[in-house]
């Protein structure tokens, strides 16, 4: 059993042209519950950050909420993302996923976020709100 923190507001999903640089806005204070990750490739810039940190200009999908793996998790444990996945996955509910040093991220679509719950409840993780 994982337990799993509902993280408060929405997130987004960004693209920048590769090369573009980061806006500040990406930088600033974070709160307690916030995240934010970038991933550079040579066709460009991935971000995903809370809707009120999306930099202008770019390429958005939003109304995602994230659900974090309260942590921290050591780097050698395996199967953690394949028993948040999977519950999900058999529920057809769409995710994104990415990890930090200290623990594992999922996004799930906002309109779903009922049925994403469940379904890792239902797999025995409790999901604090």
């Amino acid at each position: 059993m994982l337990d799993v923190a509902l993280l408060p507001g929405e997130y987004a999903v960004c693209r920048l042209a590769a090369g573009a640089p980061l806006p500040a806005t990406l930088w600033g204070e974070l709160d307690d519950a916030d995240v934010v990750t970038v991933s550079w490739t040579a066709e460009g810039i991935s971000l995903i950050c809370p809707v009120t940190r999306v930099p202008a200009g770019a390429t958005v999908e939003t109304d995602w909420r994230c659900l974090r793996v309260v942590g921290p998790l050591d780097l050698a444990v395996t199967g953690t993302l394949a028993a948040l996945v999977d519950p999900l996955a058999a529920a057809r509910v769409s995710v994104v996923a990415f990890s930090t040093f200290d623990t594992d991220h999922l996004l799930v679509p906002a309109v779903r976020l009922t049925e994403a719950t469940g379904a890792l409840e239902r797999a025995g993780h409790r999901v604090l709100r």
